[in-house]
């Protein structure tokens, strides 16, 4: 393992109790484009139900820069950072930061395929989600989120995920 990882950051994800009010705000005033909207399954901070996902971008090149996420309660003692996501430069970097990780014993620790990413997801010693995360060279409609076997060779992963997000709606090549 490198001495020190290259991360880069890359995206946050926010809790919040009004999902159509932060998606005017983030637009219309911050310039943001809306990417992909879409709804997930319950997700553990949230009290229940399925959580509504509004991914935004201001670069063309990032699927997302900032994700809002339904779900924020109105009382105190949530912690609205959904998560905070750093990129890695390829596979082999994802390989090497999931078994320093794994080395940490982090809490809920699992690897995720997004068909236009592939990620490993892990909480801080605080509970704050982290995501580290490798593009991959398709689009895929958001949200997406299937298991990933990195305990598998380069080319049968490879060959999964992309058997995997061919079939989604909106599949095509980034470029």
């Amino acid at each position: 393992m490198t001495a020190v990882p290259r991360l880069a950051f890359s995206h946050m994800g926010i809790f919040v109790t009004d999902p159509a009010r932060m998606e005017d705000f983030y637009t219309r005033v911050l310039g943001f484009t809306v990417t992909d909207p879409g709804t997930l399954e319950k997700m553990r901070e949230t009290a229940g139900g399925k959580v509504y996902l509004i991914f935004l971008s201001r670069n063309p090149t990032e699927h997302h820069q900032v994700v809002l996420a339904s779900g924020r309660p109105t009382v105190g003692g949530f912690n609205p950072i959904n998560q905070i996501s750093f990129c890695e430069e390829g596979l082999a970097a994802l390989r090497e930061m999931h078994a320093r990780v794994v080395k940490e014993n982090v809490k809920e620790l699992y690897a995720i395929s997004h068909g236009n990413a592939l990620s490993v997801y892990f909480h801080d010693p605080e509970g704050n989600r982290l995501e580290i995360f490798m593009d991959t060279p398709w689009y895929v409609r958001q949200p997406l989120r299937a298991p990933l076997d990195l305990s598998l060779g380069d080319a049968g992963l490879w060959a999964k995920v992309e058997a995997q997000a061919s079939t989604m709606p909106g599949f095509k090549p980034v470029a």
